[in-house]
């Protein structure tokens, strides 16, 4: 299996060779509410930015979750890690770490802090020791969709902008998909090669959201990963933005995440 499963993630790319906080706790059992774990931090993967978790921070808002973002610069691992343990350093208790994409490797290596209780995968890499996302996409299977991605210039990557939304936002309104092929955040080479120190999803629980219309990480490769780390998984329709496109999905898994009794 564990052949098959790398054979999963290889799949990927080719070119780089790449309601009220009141009605919530009264829905609860007291112990329930006392289990919740009120931080979440949310790390965003390559290509972005963190503004596009904007819909699912005032999901989590609402709700009376403290909520922070990383802006990681996606140039090396060890600078996101780093700005990712920043932002935990700041939290006044016990968090749920969320990565998406290439933030999933992100959080594997910063989920070791001692204030992250839970992990929460959405549509994400989840590397194991001395695993890189590079590692992972490497000899892609013949067939497997490419994503567009343009040769590096300088150390950095970029989608091609005419075919990110097929690739990447397929279910995101076209005027925000095209806004964002156009916003891009040129993604390190440097940070796909960088190599999971301690994978942190062996020792704390973690949840997986797989896309099953994802272009940029196959929803087999998800699959695999998820199941290696023994996720609790939930499948949706829907693109690599998912955190765009369905904001309601993955706050709601983020939710049984925080609030998970042990």
């Amino acid at each position: 299996m564990q052949a098959n499963s790398l054979s999963s993630w290889r799949t990927m790319l080719g070119v780089l060779g790449f309601s009220s906080l009141t009605l919530g706790i009264m829905a609860q059992s007291p112990a329930a509410a006392a289990e919740r774990v009120n931080n979440v931090v949310l790390v965003h993967g390559g290509f972005v930015d963190g503004g596009g978790w904007e819909a699912v921070y005032k999901l989590l808002k609402a709700k009376g979750y403290n909520v922070s973002i990383v802006q990681n610069p996606t140039t090396t691992l060890a600078a996101d890690v780093a700005a990712t343990k920043a932002v935990l350093d700041t939290q006044d208790g016990p968090v749920v770490l969320v990565g998406h994409s290439y933030g999933g490797a992100v959080i594997s290596e910063a989920g070791n802090d001692a204030k992250v209780s839970r992990l929460v995968y959405i549509a994400a890499f989840a590397p194991d020791k001395g695993e890189s996302v590079q590692k992972l996409i490497a000899n892609p299977s013949p067939g497997a969709p490419v994503p567009p991605i343009l040769a590096p210039v300088n150390g950095f990557l970029m989608l091609d902008k005419a075919k990110f939304a097929a690739s990447f936002a397929g279910d995101v309104k076209p005027e925000r998909a095209t806004f964002l092929a156009n916003a891009q955040v040129p993604w390190g080479v440097e940070a796909l090669g960088g190599e999971v120190t301690t994978a942190a999803w062996r020792t704390k629980p973690s949840w997986y959201l797989v896309t099953k219309d994802d272009k940029m990480i196959p929803p087999d490769a998800q699959r695999a990963m998820s199941k290696r780390a023994s996720a609790t998984v939930v499948e949706t329709p829907g693109s690599h933005a998912i955190y765009e496109s369905k904001p309601e999905t993955v706050a709601a898994l983020i939710e049984k995440a925080a609030t998970f009794q042990h």
